[in-house]
């Protein structure tokens, strides 16, 4: 047995490394992908761009490179059309957490013509949907333009909206690339008069204020910080930031006077011609620079940007100015500051704008470095405009729209967690209806929960937890908190919700032994074996060797911890260790024929012996078995199961040691021991008690909490 498990998990180790060539899951990528100027020298253009011959460098802002068609005879280059990349105009992340990096091409009458996924950081793209369904998403948008509303789901042409089929058990990550690639392609369509380019209502700042100190600033949001921390950009955890920086808006007099003080703001409004828009930026922490090192005059200022909106500006030499110095007195210490002008009509201070910081990520694993961008919002408060902030229509975050598409589903999933809840919260009274011989009551309970699990948590809305959801959680505490990525699935945030509250008060057992697709299958089988006639061949591991291999759990899950801290790419590709990807999500037909032989192997084995996964090899069990050390609500022991086995012969998961002490860790939480504590015929001690009361003549009076006949008082001149 432990040869086979050993075996199994060295088969999956190695398993994984086909599926990842002709893959683009953390490609590796040029260095100076965001940076050079002739793009189409780093990405394959001509594969998102049939028929071009040769692309320009980049132009404009956000950039793109046009696309020409073989030369003419007088010498002529005619345009086709337009190539994008998706990270230099939005950096949406999909369910990872990270941006699909996307290649897009776009002919001159805005419609789309190729789409090529560069690099993503999905890892249900890696080894459980295949990528080719990523590219036929793709593919629907070939043909349709950039002036079509497209949205997930089906077409409603009255309300004129062209429709794109999901990727099944992928929602989250194609409702952001859905937004990746009309976006890009709305702010490409912009610059060069495909589409009108946008025109922003200028701010009508309210009457001015005394000027104010920083503190006041921060306090009223006049004053924003960027902080990005080393873990963000793979360094080191330090408790000295990456970079921080403070910034803000000099248009309004507020805080123009109160940053700069009275003369220098008047000096700078001067300076500032019709239409331009000043912003101060200033580091106050932090060894990276925010100008960048590379900077030569008549550059670009390569390290940050704003983005309004579908709009993005980057600043040049003469959009740069001096700043000097500030005026409160309790400003803090900087080590670099600017001032930039912003020179675009499509700019206005009256609606919401995100200064947004360029910079390098280091992968811990490889060394190598990916583009990366931080941003941090900003927006004048409605009392300092008139009429107050503009009303904008912003199109709902992917999490909201994922939780929008099946509230049906959803709803009858928190009704079945919460029922589920309430009955095992009852427990005990199940537990006193039932007997060792009839424990209908609370296998009626069980039954139903195993095979909902199966069919609709499994089958249905493919919501089974895996331990990356555990690992991702891990490196979100460490190095960067965002509750939109847990909110992307809104089936596997309820069961979260559901597994934190349940293993804090009952221990692992409700959600393993109860609730898990996995474990409920496995332990279904185990059923259908005694009852097909395999109950002579189904058989426990020896209790010594059971007490070896079920630390093996423990050690798979401490390896995939501390290799997700050196590459989250790596641990989520050795998290194929949990089968579940391919029986509820894939499918066994649609798998390399090593992880369908996995998983028939171990529900092979779950007809012999009662699941040899959960209590041997899953991660996610061990995973939850830490926090479930010390439950709230323990299950019942009397001072005569100290010397008694009963339970801990019938103990399917082996959780009973050989004094009568439950190992919550291990338990599942059957209720069979439970079952078995008050039943006056199965319980030894029980069973020993009612003999003599009827040999004696006694009353057989009602089992107490405490797992024994309540105290028999006699009442004067009566019978006791």
């Amino acid at each position: 047995m432990r040869r086979l498990l050993l075996a199994a998990f060295w088969l999956f180790c190695h398993a994984w490394q086909p599926a990842l060539a002709d893959t683009a899951y953390e490609a590796h990528l040029p260095d100076d992908l965001a940076t050079a100027p002739d793009l189409c020298a780093r990405v394959p253009c001509a594969e998102v761009f049939p028929g071009a011959v040769s692309f320009s460098a980049r132009m404009g802002q956000p950039p793109y490179a046009e696309a020409y068609g073989p030369a003419t005879a007088d010498g002529g280059r005619p345009r086709l059309g337009y190539v994008m990349l998706s990270t230099d105009i939005t950096d949406i992340p999909a369910y990872s957490g990270k941006p699909v990096v996307t290649l897009i091409g776009m002919d001159n009458a805005g419609r789309f013509v190729g789409i090529k996924v560069l690099k993503h950081s999905e890892p249900i793209l890696l080894l459980g949907i295949p990528e080719t369904a990523l590219q036929r998403f793709n593919a629907q948008y070939l043909g349709k333009s950039v002036t079509d509303k497209i949205e997930i789901g089906s077409a409603r042409p009255d309300e004129g909206v062209l429709g794109v089929d999901a990727i099944s058990g992928a929602t989250v990550t194609v409702i952001a690339q859905n937004q990746v690639v009309t976006r890009s392609g709305a702010a490409v369509a912009r610059q060069v008069g495909i589409l009108p380019p946008t025109r922003r209502t200028p701010a009508r700042f309210a009457p001015g204020h005394p000027q104010l100190a920083w503190q006041a600033l921060v306090e009223q949001k006049l004053v924003k910080r960027l902080r990005v921390e080393t873990g963000q950009v793979g360094l080191a955890p330090s408790a000295e930031p990456y970079i921080e920086l403070w910034f803000g808006d000099l248009n309004h007099p507020d805080v123009g006077r109160s940053v700069l003080g009275e003369r220098g703001w008047q000096n700078l409004r001067q300076g500032l011609g019709p239409g331009d828009h000043a912003i101060f930026v200033i580091r106050t922490a932090g060894g990276a620079s925010f100008k960048g090192s590379g900077f030569v005059r008549g550059g670009l200022y390569d390290r940050v940007q704003l983005r309004q909106g579908d709009d993005t500006f980057t600043f040049r030499d003469l959009d740069y100015l001096n700043l000097y110095g500030l005026a409160p007195a309790d400003a803090p210490a900087h080590t670099e500051s600017a001032i930039f002008i912003v020179r675009s009509d499509a700019f206005s201070p009256a609606w919401p704008w995100k200064l947004v910081f360029l910079g390098n990520r280091v992968d811990r694993a490889t060394g190598a470095r990916t583009f990366a961008s931080f941003d941090a919002d900003y927006w004048l408060p409605a009392s300092l405009l008139e009429g107050g902030r503009p009303t904008i229509d912003t199109p709902a975050p992917p999490w909201l729209r994922a939780w929008r598409t099946r509230p049906v589903g959803i709803g009858l999933f928190a009704a079945l967690l919460v029922a589920v809840a309430v009955v095992h919260a009852c427990r005990g009274r199940l537990a006193r209806r039932a007997t060792r011989r009839n424990k209908w009551p609370v296998e009626a309970f069980k039954y139903a929960a195993w095979a909902i699990s199966i069919v609709f948590v499994g089958f249905g809305v493919m919501a089974q937890p895996s331990v990356t959801q555990v690992l991702t959680w891990v490196h979100a505490l460490l190095f960067q908190w965002r509750w939109s990525l847990f909110l992307s699935d809104p089936f596997l945030f309820l069961f979260w919700i559901f597994i934190a509250l349940t293993v804090l008060l009952w221990g692992r057992g409700l959600f393993c032994g109860w609730l898990c697709p996995f474990g409920s299958l496995s332990e279904a089988l185990f059923r259908v074996g005694r009852r097909v006639g395999l109950r002579r061949f189904q058989f426990q591991l020896p209790r010594r060797l059971h007490d070896r291999l079920k630390w093996l759990k423990y050690g798979v899950f401490a390896g995939l911890l501390a290799i997700s801290l050196l590459s989250m790419g790596l641990a989520e590709t050795l998290a194929e260790i949990e089968p579940f990807k391919t029986t509820f999500l894939v499918g066994i037909r649609h798998r390399a024929w090593p992880f369908g032989l996995f998983v028939c192997a171990i529900l092979g084995l779950s007809l012999f012996t009662e699941r040899p996964y959960c209590k041997y090899l899953c991660p996610l069990g061990a995973a939850l078995a830490v926090p479930s050390m010390r439950p709230v609500l323990r299950l019942r022991r009397k001072p005569d199961c100290t010397t008694c086995r009963a339970c801990a012969a019938g103990c399917g998961a082996q959780a009973i040691d050989a004094r009568g002490r439950i190992d919550p860790r291990e338990c599942l939480l059957c209720l069979d021991c439970l079952v078995l504590y008050t039943d006056d015929h199965g319980c030894p001690p029980l069973a020993r008690e009612r003999k003599r009361r009827e040999r004696e003549g006694l009353p057989l009076t009602r089992i107490g909490r405490d797992g024994y006949f309540t105290p028999i008082t006699r009442q004067p001149g009566g019978d006791s």
